[in-house]
């Protein structure tokens, strides 16, 4: 690959294509399960286009802004491995390999915040934590069974803030079960600053956070829809 300004060949590192003599940057396409950043970004406008059409009659939460963090994490989760999700669960789902017709449809059905699919080994919950404890159970039955599989368990930077969270997390790694957490880290609790509400959240082994900065509103797309 050339660089654009001066034409000279760019080097690969570490997901971006750099030139080495004028510095110039360009980050390369990544995918996961045919999902890239664009077209994970438009499975989520064309969400947002139906629900200002007034066709979804429930709330939606949208993603936008960690579509490459996401999809580095779910190039490490197996297939068959589970995945247990919240109310913001749209990249998670496709990620993993859930159809986006059967997706959508859920959606528009007003089911976004509770996907659920046991052949792709996905769950949601939109309560505060509400599949934690399920997700270090699965993990548990998983090492009792000796089961190859593992789970991972995606929270908000609110909800790994609470106890609930730390409790199921100090149980699973004093047993040492095959779980890891994903804490999604935009900096807010709804709508209020997470490190103003809760004070700061330090990190543990096998938790990975990571850190953007969201583009949608908290619930919904910011604008009011009529219905007839």
């Amino acid at each position: 690959m050339r660089c654009p300004k001066c034409q000279l060949s760019m080097t690969w590192d570490a997901n971006v294509y750099k030139c080495l003599s004028c510095g110039q940057e360009i980050e390369r396409e990544i995918s996961h399960n045919g999902w890239t950043k664009k077209k994970l970004m438009a499975f989520e406008e064309d969400i947002e286009n139906e629900f200002l059409a007034a066709k979804i009659r429930a709330p939606v939460h949208l993603s936008r802004g960690n579509e490459n963090q996401l999809i580095k994490i779910f190039q490490q989760i197996k297939d068959t491995d589970w995945v247990f999700s919240n109310h913001r669960s749209h990249y998670h789902a496709l990620l993993h390999g859930i159809p986006a017709e059967w997706l959508k449809e859920q959606i528009l059905l007003g089911r976004s915040m509770h996907i659920n699919s046991k052949e792709h080994c996905f769950m949601t919950s939109s309560i505060v934590n509400g599949c934690v404890p399920i997700a270090v159970g699965v993990a548990m039955a998983l090492k009792r069974k000796g089961s190859t599989k593992s789970v991972w368990c995606v929270v908000g930077d609110m909800a790994a803030s609470v106890g609930s969270f730390y409790e199921n997390a100090k149980y699973a790694f004093r047993n040492d079960l095959p779980i890891k957490f994903v804490i999604e880290d935009n900096g807010f609790s709804t709508n209020t600053p997470t490190e103003e509400a809760w004070g700061e959240c330090s990190g543990k082994a096998r938790i990975i956070r990571y850190v953007y900065e969201r583009e949608y509103p908290h619930i919904n797309v910011n604008s009011w829809v009529q219905f007839q």
